[in-house]
Order: structure tokens, then C-alpha cells, then sequence
């Protein structure tokens, strides 16, 4: 499959990764629960050159999805982690070791920081966090022993659109690394290959499980970083089980599908708030009053659930009234499953701080009716004042 270059992602989707002939004729992968692989005799088992060698190495399970994701991402290689956390760390410390330093964009994942602020650093790994603006600019932060840039775009919680192919140009030639959060736009909406990216990183927690029920990512990288991945990857010794590998394998397929209803119903909601009086503004690159527009519709094939939006100032106990008395919008810290979400942000910066005035909030447009939603808010937001 992997040789015809013209399949769109919803094929790709939907086909790669199957090992029905492997399996008696499955469409689905089997889960794979194993630690121990036996081997056929002595000399199998010196040459360690089967396909399958011990559970924690890979099964058909982890195999199964990082084909199908790798064929979607059109990398080299792609590896699974046990959280999209995981993924992170793995692919920093793939590229980056005691005496480096790391460019790392202010706009972040929270916990993304705290990595880089407490373990990075006892490992000896410098950060330096920057502007998510920045673009070619970034070249007057390159230490001689700058060693990645980081990349998150749209950013967390704040979505401004980062000009990757700007960023990766001048790390390349300083002979950086470049890595990315993609979870926001997934490889189905922005190819981070494509784009100057050596690692694409996913918390496939999100809209690849598309369930609200599985804990996972993934690296997936190059060519010329894919022995860095593994050689990580296999001294970490991360994990994702079986289980986990099959539910993220069956979101997958229908991922460019719920993607697309995601969209429709993310915009018609930011639409919606845009216009309301409530609502001092809505941060979401697709809208064309956003200011990182421009870039967006350049490098972006389309966009998600996920978007912010800044209240105008009102005392807590009204902006308390509004959150409790949402029915279709749960509050909890994540997104990309089918339920839509909502949560105050909590916006940490050092480098380049986020201006507002009022209260921040993060909405993740599930698959209910819009109308629906849209109601709940209206109802919702009359607590404002």
C-alpha cells in the first residue's frame, strides 16, 4: 500500500496496517496480550532475528498501528508510547542529551513544561522557551549547542499558528533537529513531513482513539531520524499493550470522518460566540478575523473541534453560574473524543505572555447536533450578565 502515493487519508485510513492475511482473514488485528515469545529452536533464538522477539519490542497489535499511522504520517518509522506525554519525552530524549539545549515554544502543552522545567533539566538538558510568533526569527536563539526546536501548532490553549516550514529552514541549517505536537490538526490536516518536521509527535489519546477511553501516542519519524527513535524507544523501554493498540487502531478509521464533523460543528460553534456579547473574542486559527489566518489556510488542509475563547471580565461566582449550568458540555482535561468538553485555561508563559483581560476558556465541539450545543451555551451564557 505504502507504494501508491495518490491515496487520500481517508483510504489510507481505512486500509493500512491490516494483517488479514495474517490473521485467518480478520479485518481487525487481534489484541495481542504477550511478554514472553518462544522460539522455534536454539539458533532462531541466538540470531534474534525473528519478527517478534519479546512482548515489550512489539506484537501484531503495536505493529498493526504503526504501520497504519506511519502510511498516513508518510514517515520512515513510527513508534508507539504509552501517552501522548510519553511520545514527547521519547522524542526529545531521542535527539537531546545532557549539555544541550532545547528551543521549546512558550505556547506549550502545560505538562509539556513541567517535562522540561523539572526532568529535562536534572537531566542536564538547557530549555529556553520562545515566542510561538517568532518564525525565521527564531535564528537569534540558536546556541551553538542548540540541538532541537519544538514546535506545538496551533499552540495550547491559545492557538496561535506557528510558521513551521520558517522555523524548521533555520534549525536545519544550525543542524537542529525539529519536533512537533501534532495533535491538534493530526497528519489527516497538516503533514508534518511535508513541513521541514523531523519527529511528528501525537497524543493519540485524542481525536486517533476518538473515545475518550485509551491512553497512548506516537513518534513518527524520518528517515534520517528513525534509528535515534528506535535506539530511544527501545532503552526507555516504553510500552503501549495490546489492548490500547486496538482501540487506537479502530479510532484510526474513522478518524477522517469524525475530523470532518468536528470541523463543521468547531466553527459553527466560534461563529456563534464570535457575535455574542458575552464574548470579547474566539481564538481559532480557521476563522479569518483570527490573526494567524494567513498561515493556517497556507499550511493547514483543515481544522478540528478544538478552540478557545476569551470571556469578557465578570466577577467568578458569575463565571461559576456559567459552567455549572452547562448540560452537553462536560468539564475534564482532554479532548478529540466524541463528547464535547469545555475547561478554564490556565495559560503559563515566560517568553511572549497572552493578553486578556477576561477569562479563558477551552471548548472541544463533540459529534451532538449543533443546535444542541449551541442552545446550551445560549442558556449557559445568560449567567454572564
Amino acid at each position: 500500500m505504502s507504494d501508491d502515493k495518490k491515496l487520500k487519508p481517508e483510504t489510507i485510513a481505512t486500509h493500512a496496517g491490516r494483517m488479514s492475511e495474517a490473521h485467518f482473514g480478520a479485518v481487525n488485528t487481534p489484541v495481542y496480550r504477550a511478554s514472553t515469545i518462544l522460539y522455534r529452536d536454539l539458533a532462531s533464538l541466538e540470531a534474534g532475528n525473528t519478527t517478534y522477539r519479546y512482548g515489550r519490542l512489539g506484537t501484531p497489535s503495536s505493529s498493526s498501528f504503526e504501520d497504519a499511522v506511519n502510511e498516513l504520517e508518510g514517515g520512515a518509522r513510527t513508534i508507539v508510547a504509552p501517552s501522548g506525554l510519553g511520545a514527547i519525552a521519547l522524542a526529545i530524549q531521542a535527539v537531546c542529551g545532557a549539555g544541550d539545549h532545547l528551543l521549546m515554544v512558550d505556547s506549550c502543552y502545560h505538562p509539556t513544561r513541567l517535562l522540561c522545567d523539572r526532568t529535562l533539566k536534572r537531566f542536564g538538558i538547557e530549555t529556553t522557551y520562545y515566542d510561538p510568533l517568532i518564525g525565521a526569527g527564531i535564528e537569534k536563539l540558536m546556541k551553538p549547542n542548540t540541538r532541537a526546536v519544538f514546535c506545538e501548532s496551533p499552540g495550547s490553549l491559545t492557538f496561535e499558528v506557528q510558521d513551521v516550514p520558517a522555523i524548521a529552514a533555520v534549525a536545519h541549517k544550525q543542524g537542529a533537529s525539529v519536533l512537533l505536537d501534532n495533535t491538534w490538526a493530526t497528519p489527516v490536516y497538516f503533514n508534518a513531513f511535508d513541513h521541514g518536521v523531523d519527529l511528528s509527535i501525537q497524543a493519540a489519546t485524542k481525536y486517533v482513539g476518538g473515545h475518550a477511553d485509551v491512553m497512548i501516542g506516537y513518534v513518527a519519524a524520518n528517515e534520517s531520524y528513525r534509528e535515534r527513535l528506535e535506539s530511544a524507544h527501545h532503552d526507555l523501554g516504553l510500552y503501549a499493550s495490546g489492548d490500547d493498540c486496538y482501540l487506537a487502531l479502530r479510532g484510526l478509521r474513522t478518524m477522517p470522518v469524525r475530523l470532518a464533523r468536528h470541523q463543521e460543528s468547531g466553527l459553527k460553534l466560534a461563529h456563534w460566540l464570535a457575535k455574542h456579547p458575552a464574548v470579547e473574542r474566539v481564538l481559532h486559527p480557521a476563522l479569518e478575523t483570527d490573526p494567524g489566518h494567513a498561515l493556517w489556510k497556507r499550511d493547514f488542509k483543515g481544522a478540528t473541534g478544538l478552540f478557545g475563547v476569551v470571556l469578557k471580565d465578570t466577577p467568578h461566582s458569575r463565571f461559576a453560574a456559567f459552567m455549572d449550568s452547562l448540560k452537553l458540555f462536560g468539564m475534564g482535561y482532554s479532548w478529540g473524543g466524541y463528547e464535547s468538553l469545555i475547561v478554564p485555561a490556565k495559560i503559563h508563559r515566560s517568553a511572549a505572555p497572552f493578553d486578556a483581560k477576561g477569562r479563558v476558556i477551552r471548548i472541544h465541539a463533540g459529534l451532538e447536533d449543533t443546535g444542541d450545543l449551541i442552545a446550551d451555551l445560549d442558556q449557559a451564557l445568560a449567567n454572564l450578565g
